[in-house]
């Protein structure tokens, strides 16, 4: 029976879609440790720290090496990675990326209208927002253990808020590690189109490669050609887009999709050969767009965690602040 399930796992892992991967373990790794490193000076002192961005960078790695935990978590999260985009915008023939439902519930029925459903199309527009919203209030819980700590009215349950803060902080850097796995998903082309790995079954006039691309491009050329220095060095300066997490994350993984044809035009030109630097390049500038993007989310989170309520019966981060309301009651918990 031991074996059988063995081989059922395996058989389940082949089956799954090449765009589970993204960038490999160097990677991800790089854009959560820049992306941290990059921070602002207004994110709470322990993001400062060294140990932070190394930890931020091994956690990025996370929600690829939970893969094959078993078979209905890994057919469930699998496709949170990528997005399979048609070459008119749409997904498989689904919705536009321009106009995603704005959950996943509405979004599945889009696609089933379709004919299509998420475990074949993708989900990772939702992978990243969901992780953002539980980013900012993770900030959010932290700002009102934070001050509930230092306020000398409530020094009763200090040591519980200490304690508690320190747990928030461990969640807030695990938070960072999956929303940086998912940014980085995104910024890797072949992560948002149906041409995921060779150019496939599709009309192709321009005569595009059908080999295997996927992992040569974001792994073997990413371990031996990129280096963190150079992605650090194209990190853009900070932009807030003023706009909802939803519309931003439309625009970012478009504006990644845009690169999908130029990628094959690069590869039939031999952009991937070994030693010409138009592979490396386009690795590394989209490596730096991934931490640009993940350090500005993350800086957005903690803005907005600034304006949210936390707990059972719900306070306000702002009248905790402001020493109106002690917390415990809502985070210890009432029942």
């Amino acid at each position: 029976m031991k074996s059988l399930r063995v081989l059922a796992l395996c058989a389940a892992a082949l089956a799954l879609p090449a765009t589970a991967f993204a960038w490999g373990s160097t990677g991800h790794r790089m854009i959560g440790e820049v992306a941290v490193r990059a921070l602002p000076a207004e994110l709470p002192g322990f993001l400062h720290t060294p140990q932070a961005a190394l930890d931020a960078g091994e956690l990025s790695r996370e929600p690829d090496r939970v893969k094959g935990a078993g078979r209905a978590f890994d057919s469930d999260h699998s496709p949170a990675h990528f997005l399979d985009l048609d070459d008119d915008g749409k997904v498989l023939g689904g919705p536009l990326l321009s106009a995603l439902p704005a959950t996943r519930v509405e979004y599945e029925t889009q696609l089933r209208a379709a004919g299509q459903d998420g475990w074949k199309a993708g989900y990772l527009p939702y992978s990243i927002v969901e992780t953002y919203e539980r980013l900012a209030h993770d900030f959010a819980y932290w700002r009102v253990l934070k001050a509930a700590e230092a306020n000398p009215a409530w020094t009763a349950h200090r040591a519980w808020f200490s304690a508690d803060r320190r747990r928030r902080e461990a969640l807030i850097l695990a938070d960072i590690g999956e929303l940086s796995h998912f940014v980085g998903d995104g910024s890797q082309p072949l992560h948002v189109t149906i041409h995921f790995n060779g150019w496939g079954n599709f009309p192709n006039p321009a005569g595009y490669s059908n080999d295997k691309l996927h992992s040569p491009f974001e792994s073997d050329l990413v371990q031996a050609t990129v280096n963190e220095a150079a992605v650090a060095a194209q990190v853009a300066p900070f932009h807030s887009c003023g706009c909802p997490i939803e519309q931003r994350t439309e625009a970012y993984l478009a504006a990644t999709g845009k690169l999908v044809v130029p990628f094959y035009e690069m590869v039939k030109a031999g952009g991937l050969a070994p030693g010409d630097p138009r592979g490396t390049a386009l690795a590394t500038r989209q490596m730096a767009v991934g931490a640009t993007e993940l350090r500005d989310l993350i800086v957005e989170a903690w803005r907005i965690g600034g304006r949210e309520t936390v707990g059972y019966k719900p306070v306000s981060v702002a009248d905790v602040e402001a020493g109106k309301v002690d917390p415990y009651p809502a985070l210890y918990g009432i029942d």
